[in-house]
């Protein structure tokens, strides 16, 4: 299915925003990444921008929209399938963006800046509460969340989308990060577990 539109929630859990300084959000954060940004985790070598500060991983659960979004569906209505991904961010450019009050797409918009795994299928939300994914660099793991923490789960997710963008056949929702987000270096080994299942690696360049 090609891939028509990406959107991200931002500050989703509340652990995320306390450790960047940030206030809770009352509504959804909304922002939206290029078609150019997306790049699928295959085991290969994924180039970053080695001259602007930062990379910043974000471990997200993606949500893949297989149908236009009417008013009043539900999430098992729309989503079939779900990945693991990355929403990259350079945080050293959002910082300045941020102060200037402009928008955040020179940060969160580059290239290889939305990782993402193979999808799967979905099995539902309640489900989902039940296994934990995270993020492993080095053989280490650095960040580790479960739905149950979002603030702003699935359904609010998709009808706040659907209602400032519209939904259709081929988007994709990065749905939040937990805590722990930090910077990615040349020569890091990177892989996304949904349980103690490997879902997806790469090797930062």
């Amino acid at each position: 299915m090609e891939t028509q539109n990406i959107y991200c929630i931002g500050r989703n859990y509340a652990k995320h925003a306390e450790e960047l300084g940030n206030a809770i959000p009352k509504q959804p954060i909304l922002f939206s990444k290029p078609t150019h940004a997306l790049v699928y985790t295959d085991g290969q070598v994924i180039s970053l921008p080695k001259d602007k500060g930062e990379v910043h991983h974000e471990i997200e659960i993606v949500l893949r929209i297989d149908r236009d979004v009417q008013k009043g569906d539900r999430v098992e209505d729309v989503v079939s399938e779900i990945a693991l991904g990355l929403d990259l961010t350079l945080r050293d450019v959002q910082s300045v963006l941020k102060e200037k009050g402009h928008p955040w797409l020179r940060a969160k918009g580059f290239k290889n800046s939305a990782i993402v795994t193979p999808f799967w299928k979905f099995e539902g939300v309640e489900s989902l509460k039940q296994v934990d994914f995270s993020f492993v660099k080095n053989g280490d793991v650095i960040q580790k969340g479960n739905i149950q923490n979002m603030m702003f789960d699935f359904q609010a997710i998709i009808d706040e989308c659907a209602e400032c963008f519209g939904l259709g056949k081929g988007d994709l929702i990065y749905t939040g990060t937990p805590e722990g987000v930090g910077p990615l270096h040349s020569g890091d080994e990177c892989i996304l577990y949904w349980g103690a299942e490997e879902k997806g690696r790469f090797i930062v360049e």
